[in-house]
C-alpha cells in the first residue's frame, strides 16, 4: 500500500546511496578521521565487545571475527539501502589505528531525523575522541546531507556517554522510563538531540 504524504519529504531518497560512503576528516588540526570499516579492522572491533564497560552498555555484540565481517557486510548494505551509516573512528595516517565506532541509524528521510550511536576502545577513552567524532558526524549529517534533527539515547547510569553527548552539542531533552534492556535489567534512558542551527 502506497502512502501519500501531505507534506514533501524533508530529504530526497538517493542522497546517500548515489555516492560512495565518505571519509570524514576531523576538525582542523585534529588527526581523527571517520572512515568506512575494513576487513582488517575486525580484530579491533571484536576487542571492543570484550571490554567490560562496552559490554555493559551494548547487548547486541559479535562473538567472532567472522561475525564481525558479516556485520561489516551488513553495514555496506545499510549505506546502499539508506538504512544506516557506520564508520570506524581512526587516526589519520600512522596505520589508521581504530579508536572507536560512530554510526547513524534509523534514517528517516520523510522527517529528516536519524539516531547517533558510538563507542570508544578503552585505550582511547578520556581524550575527547567520542565527542570530537560525534561533532564531525553531526556537522556532516546536518549541514552536508540535510538531516534536520539527530537524536541519541543512553542509559541514565552511563555518565560518560552523557558527557560525550553534551560536549557535542546534544541537548538533554528528557528521560525515557524503562526504555531499554541491559544485561542487569531494564534501564531508564536519557534522550539527547541536536537540531540543525544549534550551536
Amino acid at each position: 500500500m502506497t502512502r501519500t504524504l501531505s507534506t514533501p519529504p524533508a530529504m530526497a531518497s538517493g542522497c546517500l546511496a548515489g555516492v560512495p560512503q565518505p571519509v570524514l576528516p576531523g576538525p582542523d588540526g585534529d588527526d581523527l578521521v571517520l572512515r568506512p570499516w575494513e576487513r582488517a579492522d575486525a580484530a579491533a572491533f571484536l576487542s571492543a565487545y570484550e571490554d567490560v564497560e562496552t559490554r555493559r552498555w551494548h547487548t547486541h555484540r559479535p562473538s567472532t571475527e567472522a561475525q564481525v565481517e558479516e556485520w561489516f557486510a551488513a553495514y555496506r548494505q545499510d549505506w546502499k539501502r539508506e538504512k544506516g551509516c557506520h564508520w570506524a573512528i581512526a587516526r589519520d595516517g600512522g596505520g589508521g589505528d581504530v579508536l572507536g565506532r560512530m554510526a547513524l541509524r534509523g534514517l528517516n528521510f520523510e522527517d529528516g531525523v536519524a539516531n547517533a550511536a558510538y563507542w570508544v576502545l578503552p585505550a582511547a577513552r578520556g581524550a575527547g575522541v567520542a565527542s570530537r567524532a560525534l561533532t564531525v558526524l553531526s556537522a556532516w549529517a546536518l549541514d552536508d546531507v540535510g538531516f534536520h534533527r539527530l537524536e541519541l539515547d543512553h542509559s541514565t547510569r552511563n555518565h560518560a556517554s552523557c558527557r560525550v553527548a553534551t560536549k557535542a552539542g546534544y541537548r538533554l531533552e528528557g528521560t525515557k522510563r524503562n526504555a531499554a534492556v541491559h544485561d542487569d535489567g531494564r534501564h531508564d534512558m536519557h534522550l539527547h538531540a541536536r537540531v540543525r542551527g544549534d550551536r
